[in-house]
């Protein structure tokens, strides 16, 4: 089955998604020219806007008819995604994303850091006028949880000797929570309680399946397609699931190289790397992660009811699946 994005995923929240990137535009705006063309730049930057989208068809699927209040939710689930870009860009030193220079490469680190500072604050603000006290704790719990998954990122940089467990627990933080802020933030807003925690199941097993195919493309893509440089990780020393799997089935010399180059950092044994990791099974170990996460996000949807925009979410979950190949 070819998926097609505009057909099977944004066409049924197609007027909600139009209306949501008003907010957003709406959302960035500041009394400070510089916020203003930093925001904008970041905002403008491209991608599909999966999380939004997310929370359009939760909000949908759980039968909301008024989708006002879901529009201002999705609007604020992407302008807190752009601030953790932003972030990530200045703590990744990366000076390209989405095929397109950086907030801090195009200013200065200083610049991003505060535009990204602002972009938060901005979310949170918006937030409150929704007048849920329970979607601003799980939105101000969340946030929390993104941070820290980072912090736990930054702690792993260099140490070749961490675990899947210890992977898992960064990519749930840093990719996964906010994918689970966006569905069940949007069960919360339709007051349907009993979706709320199959939404949570299902986007926290999308977001890691969508993490780990994203470091699988970091071995097998190339920088036009994954809109940034190849190899990125290595050169930061981040131990990746491809790289973990990798060392947990080498030995000798190839061992001695991944656990070295993780230390180091660097992309000097970059091709050699990349052929250890093809060839001791690091991929294959990777997909079949990617495919069961993928199952389990399947699995978690069947709890709601049967309609287009379930099958809209079900849709993006191939589709992500499906950049592998």
């Amino acid at each position: 089955m070819v998926i097609d994005f505009k057909q099977d995923i944004l066409s049924p929240v197609a007027t909600d998604f139009a209306a949501m990137d008003h907010l957003i535009n709406e959302g960035i705006s500041s009394k400070v020219g510089l916020v203003m063309s930093v925001s904008k730049h970041v905002v403008e930057a491209g991608g599909k806007r999966m999380r939004p989208i997310m929370c359009l068809l939760a909000a949908r699927a759980c039968g909301v008819e008024n989708m006002l209040q879901a529009q201002h939710l999705a609007a604020i689930i992407e302008m807190l995604h752009t601030a953790t870009l932003v972030h990530d860009d200045v703590v990744d030193e990366s000076n390209l994303r989405r095929g397109r220079p950086t907030a801090n490469a195009t200013w200065n680190n200083q610049t991003a850091v505060l535009v990204g500072d602002f972009l938060i604050a901005r979310s949170f603000d918006l937030l409150v006028d929704l007048n849920s006290i329970s979607l601003l704790k799980v939105f101000s719990t969340g946030t929390c949880e993104i941070a820290e998954g980072e912090v736990l990122q930054l702690q792993a940089q260099h140490q070749p000797d961490t675990t899947e467990e210890t992977y898992l627990r960064i990519i749930h933080g840093k990719t996964s929570r906010l994918f689970e802020l966006a569905t069940e933030g949007a069960a919360i807003l339709a007051g349907t309680e009993e979706y709320r925690e199959p939404l949570r199941r299902y986007a926290g097993h999308f977001g890691n399946a969508f993490q780990i195919i994203d470091d699988i493309l970091d071995y097998t893509s190339d920088a036009e397609t994954l809109g940034k440089n190849i190899g990125d990780d290595l050169m930061e020393g981040k131990p990746t699931l491809p790289l973990i799997s990798a060392l947990a089935h080498s030995i000798g010399e190839d061992h001695a190289i991944i656990r070295r180059s993780i230390a180091t950092g660097g992309v000097e044994h970059l091709d050699r790397v990349i052929e250890i990791v093809h060839n001791s099974g690091g991929l294959d170990y990777c997909q079949k992660r990617a495919q069961q996460e993928t199952d389990a996000a399947l699995e978690a949807l069947k709890a709601l009811p049967d309609n287009e925009y379930r099958q809209a979410l079900m849709n993006l979950t191939l589709m992500a699946l499906h950049r592998l190949q």
